[in-house]
């Protein structure tokens, strides 16, 4: 990308926006002519029940109409995050100096007037504020926000979030932009958790050149984003200035150096976080951009070429990821579902249309010929039942004990996990009375940061083994899927007389629509089931886990820090004698009372969130068999009604064959040729 990085990605934006909408158009379009056949079948052959495929082509449609790419903007404060943003979308929309997203979570989205609507925490009514007020209501020094974070406080308590509406291209295309607060340990859980770090597409993780990934930084991405499967780009800013640290700023020999030097601290520092499926992508993920620079050549031309900025290469790559990787997975499914609803149909009528000829004696005896078979598919469901909840149940019994034991070990590792966390602030500064409470401030601060990445360590150690059961669950489905479709067949042949051919009975096409479900629309042609399929196909299990085990929390641990001062702590360091010791001894000895405190409320947190995890883990499981029992007894249920309304339509009146067949043909016509076109827009992608 030269002179065309902006231009190309909108074009591409725009395409996948086309196809986004031409694909919701026709499922839609199959939604509706099932929608109008059921109501004709009122008073024709009787309805075939395609209640389920209405409802999943609908929502499905509607996903795909309202598309956006969202991503998140992420890093600490100064590091030219909304500059970046603002070079991003071409104009000067987000103040830069002093920047109100290190105190509010902002999203950015197309709008076609320019506004600001602030939402507040608890029952009080949204605002809508023009942007000078917002800016000035709303904006404080990145100095004075620091100071606030570390006496965890919030700048503007009462505010959820705001949401600014902006009619700028960029936007328009479907991308939303969401800009966080500077990272913060203590606001983490609360407003960057992981379950709506997974709602993004993707992570842009701003970094400065002048200061190679601080502490906080790395602490950020060790327990946040490292091994969780999620696509981060990393926009190290400022390399502009790089020059103006050098002795001699026009020394070429010399800025080579220095960036050579730093290029190398920044790949030591970042290459673990750049590996996909194993493979190093660090070229294709990290890269070196001067916002500043790009936002004014954007500011004096929109079409500016942007070269020596960084941004053509940067957008290269994200409109590579947004609009090939991420797009063709959700076209992807779009086709999948379209198929899915095709073979569903199709059964469904070549079943009916051979049984409109018999007559009611002939009907209720082919009918009865299947009742063992309904019994078949009741005691498919009830064993795939069961094996849901006993793996659920041993599942989360397993981590709930591994939890347990996790906790009480912490007692044995903390003062060596501890140094890593202990506080900046001089140790003697607990001696004078003075700064007692600052130290008391900052060791609280470091004990809670400890407790929290201790916390998510074991969390992502959890979702592994829950990933690893849902993996188990999804090839349970295909085989019980496969055991269902046979008797279906076995069904379909007594019912009509007709034999199947081999063609027609194998499993991949014949997957029942629960099972492909189970199985994330039969794993989206991805492979990965147990993450992105079944939460493409509605079912979100580390949401609904993330927000399970948010409620266990910190302040639990923090049993050590009652009372004034240090409480227990602070008592027990009175009693060593720690002036007649040198600073390293009497902080050994201080963290060593630290510990006898913690220990004492190790057995007690972890007996009573035990229960806590035990609920969270089985919710997980607890949905995802609802849903499938759900649509297990739909399918069960849709088959004996499709019967029983053709019988009680035979029974109270003469049905023209030859007329419904006809119609039934033409259904089925029109729901092919809809698929067809859903297959022809998703071949002509990019093509």
């Amino acid at each position: 990308m030269t002179s065309t990085a902006i231009s190309g990605f909108l074009s591409d934006l725009g395409r996948v926006a086309y196809v986004r909408s031409e694909l919701s158009r026709e499922l839609g379009a199959i939604a509706h002519t099932l929608t109008q056949a059921e109501t004709s079948s009122d008073s024709a052959s009787g309805k075939l029940n395609f209640d389920s495929d209405i409802e999943d082509l609908t929502r499905t449609s509607q996903n795909l109409r309202q598309g956006v790419f969202r991503l998140l903007v992420l890093g600490d404060m100064k590091r030219g995050k909304s500059t970046l943003l603002n070079a991003l979308v071409g104009e000067n929309l987000l103040p830069s100096d002093v920047n109100p997203c290190t105190a509010l979570l902002t999203l950015l989205r197309y709008g076609p007037e320019k506004r600001v609507t602030v939402h507040f925490k608890g029952d009080r009514p949204p605002e809508s504020l023009d942007f000078a007020t917002f800016k000035q209501r709303y904006t404080i020094d990145p100095d004075e926000a620091k100071q606030l974070e570390q006496r965890h406080q919030a700048a503007f308590p009462d505010v959820d979030y705001a949401v600014v509406e902006y009619p700028l291209p960029l936007l328009e295309k479907g991308i939303e932009i969401v800009d966080s607060p500077g990272l913060n340990d203590t606001e983490l859980r609360n407003q960057l958790s992981l379950g709506y770090i997974n709602h993004c597409h993707a992570i842009l993780f701003v970094l400065r050149a002048s200061q190679p990934l601080t502490l906080d930084e790395r602490r950020y991405l060790d327990t946040y984003i490292k091994d969780r499967g999620l696509t981060v780009f990393f926009l190290i800013n400022g390399w502009d200035e790089v020059r103006r640290g050098l002795v001699d700023p026009d020394s070429a020999e010399e800025l080579r150096a220095a960036e050579e030097k730093l290029r190398t601290v920044f790949r030591v520092n970042l290459e673990e976080y750049c590996r996909v499926d194993g493979q190093l992508v660090y070229n294709q993920r990290v890269f070196e951009v001067s916002a500043l620079q790009a936002l004014r050549q954007r500011l004096q031309d929109g079409n500016a070429a942007l070269s020596g900025t960084g941004l053509p290469e940067f957008m290269a790559e994200l409109n590579a990821f947004l609009t090939q990787e991420r797009a063709i997975a959700e076209f992807r499914q779009a086709r999948t579902l379209a198929r899915q609803v095709q073979q569903r149909v199709n059964e469904a009528l070549n079943r009916r249309i051979p049984m409109l000829d018999q007559g009611v004696d002939e009907l209720k005896q082919r009918i009865a010929s299947v009742e063992p078979d309904f019994q078949k598919l009741t005691e498919i469901r009830d064993q795939l039942q069961g094996i849901i909840h006993q793996l659920g149940d041993r599942t989360a019994t397993q981590l709930a004990d591994d939890f347990r034991s996790y906790v009480l070990g912490l007692e044995d590792t903390f003062e060596q996990d501890f140094l890593r966390y202990q506080p900046d602030i001089s140790f003697w500064d607990f001696l004078s009375q003075g700064k007692r409470d600052t130290f008391n401030a900052e060791f609280k601060r470091a004990f809670e940061r400890y407790i929290t990445e201790k916390l998510v360590d074991w969390e992502r150690r959890a979702e592994r083994e829950v990933e690893t059961a849902f993996s188990e669950l999804a090839e349970l489905a295909r085989t019980y899927g496969t055991s269902y479709a046979q008797v279906t067949h076995l069904m379909t042949q007594k019912l009509t007389g007709q034999s199947r051919s081999a063609a027609d009975s194998a499993t991949g096409a014949a997957s029942p629509s629960w099972a492909n479900w189970a199985m994330g629309f039969f794993s989206l042609a991805t492979g990965n089931v147990a993450g992105v399929a079944l939460a493409a196909v509605g079912f979100d299990w580390k949401n609904i886990f993330v927000n399970w085990v948010a409620v266990i929390g910190i302040s639990s641990f923090l049993y050590i820090f009652t009372g004034a001062l240090l409480g227990p702590v602070g008592i027990a360091l009175t009693s060593l004698g720690v002036g007649a010791l040198q600073a390293d001894q009497a902080r050994k000895e201080f963290v060593k009372a630290t510990r006898k405190e913690f220990a004492k409320t190790l057995p007690t947190v972890a007996a009573e969130q035990r229960e806590q995890v035990y609920q969270a883990v089985k919710e997980c499981f607890t949905r995802y068999e609802q849903e499938i029992i759900r649509r297990l007894n739909e399918d069960i249920q849709a088959r004996e009604a499709e019967l029983s309304n053709l019988l009680k339509q035979k029974e109270s009146r003469q049905i023209d064959s030859a007329a419904e067949a006809k119609r039934l043909e033409s259904l089925k016509s029109e729901v092919n040729a809809h698929a067809q076109r859903v297959e022809s827009i998703y071949g002509s992608v990019f093509s």
